[in-house]
């Protein structure tokens, strides 16, 4: 941790194309200066640069470049950060010109997530995402040797020998990288399968990054996950067990944070880890409803869940912060405009009985609860009821397995021959899944 004395001081740079609207481009400079400062650097000044379009030399025009040049020398900048993802020609040429390193957004949030990547699939995600993003940018890497071409015939000079070199490797990196990331990928889908036995339900949380989700998970669960006052404190997957009313079990898994402007080559680097809200039955959308901007960060997770086909994903939504006063009144708003919303405090527990019990109402379509009679010599039948559903109040007796239990919908079929009541005839123990064998 860098210690105030020592911080880099960085200059933000945000820039207004066409119509675009003011307060939005100041909102995103908020956000950058504190994606910024989690990255360990002190923003000594900001500035938002108006544009009809992007200049494909320098993004902001030349003369504006020269402009941040005296304001990064008067403040004391060591480097320049912009809102937006420049390409590798205009990084190099606003390096040249500025005389500091020139970073964007992208490579902002990269620097934190390789914080905060603690495990093997973590790393492996932040590694394939900053190799992805760092190949067509090699050139901007050798420009001190792209002038050592040759005479006539020479093809390319020891720059752009080297390039091809570190290009075959990248690409190389990439590829093994997106292997292993398959194995995990195979490994969550086990562990998937494996909560689908016990007849468990997935309930993923989802939101806009520090809206308070890991807070949630631990006062749901009783869990210990690290929560900060920071952007992406949580990159890699939480998963921990929670039981609702009515003895429901759930198990709810906490995930990466969303953010506005966020790189659709992220999105797909991090495909294994959301997966997991790909696969979910059901969605808690965190809300920090103390944000100014609350409405404009639940429409940035809404495109980002619309764009990895969960549209059709049940979704409660949980107004979060309400302990402060502006959490509680812009709550209060937000509820009528997301019918079934819950308004809680994950911080001081306030309103989390009510939440528990939204969430088993909204899963509670999952499972029947019957009374069954089994033969005894139904064993497999008998299997895989206890490897699915949650049973009570079982007893062997002469005339079969007498149990009450709660079925998840989607076995229901095997088991009506032998709800008590209903007429008696033979199940096909062949109609069973691979899943739910047991």
């Amino acid at each position: 941790m860098q210690t105030e004395i020592n911080k880099e001081k960085a200059l933000l740079a945000g820039v207004a194309i066409g119509q675009a609207r003011d307060w939005e481009i100041r909102d995103s400079l908020d956000e950058l200066s504190r994606l910024v400062e989690t990255d360990g650097a002190e923003v000594v000044h900001t500035l938002i640069c108006r544009r009809p379009k992007p200049d494909p030399g320098y993004y902001i025009g030349r003369g504006k470049a020269e402009e941040i040049r005296s304001l990064a020398e008067l403040h004391g900048a060591r480097c320049v950060v912009f809102d937006e993802d420049l390409s590798p020609a205009q990084a190099r040429n606003l390096e040249e010109l500025i005389g500091l390193p020139v970073l964007d957004r992208t490579q902002i949030i990269l620097d934190i997530f390789s914080m905060h990547a603690d495990t093997h699939e973590g790393r492996l995600q932040v590694d394939l995402a900053r190799l992805e993003y760092q190949l067509p940018r090699l050139r901007r890497m050798w420009t001190h040797l792209e002038r050592q071409v040759g005479g006539i015939g020479v093809r390319g000079g020891p720059g752009e020998q080297q390039m091809e070199v570190d290009r075959r490797r990248i690409r190389q990196q990439i590829e093994r990288l997106k292997d292993q990331l398959e194995g995990v990928r195979r490994h969550r889908s086990e562990l998937r399968r494996g909560r689908r036995r016990h007849g468990w339900a997935s309930v993923s949380i989802v939101g806009y990054t520090n809206a308070g989700k890991s807070t949630l998970l631990n006062a749901l669960t009783g869990s210990s996950v690290v929560t900060n006052d920071q952007l992406f404190v949580t990159l890699d997957p939480t998963t921990r067990r929670v039981e609702l009313p009515n003895q429901q079990m759930a198990l709810l898994t906490d995930t990466v944070g969303f953010i506005s402007k966020l790189p659709h080559h992220l999105v797909e680097a991090f495909k294994a880890t959301l997966e997991e809200v790909v696969d979910a039955d059901l969605l808690i959308h965190v809300i920090d409803a103390s944000h100014p901007l609350a409405e404009r960060q639940i429409g940035v997770v809404n495109d980002v869940l619309r764009d990895m086909g969960t549209d059709d994903k049940p979704v409660v939504a949980v107004l979060n912060k309400i302990d402060c006063e502006s959490g509680l009144a812009q709550a209060r708003r937000l509820s009528k405009l997301l019918p079934g919303s819950v308004m809680v405090s994950a911080r001081t527990g306030e309103g989390l009985d009510h939440l528990k019990e939204q969430l088993a109402d909204t899963l509670r379509h999952r499972h029947t609860e019957v009374e069954l009679c089994i033969p005894l010599d139904q064993t497999r039948l008998i299997a895989g009821l206890r490897a699915n559903a949650r049973m009570a109040d079982e007893k062997y007796e002469e005339d079969g397995f007498h149990v009450r239990a709660w079925v998840p919908e989607r076995i229901l079929h095997l088991y009506r021959p032998y709800i008590r009541g209903e007429p008696p005839h033979a199940a096909a123990p062949d109609d069973w899944s691979e899943d739910e064998k047991g």
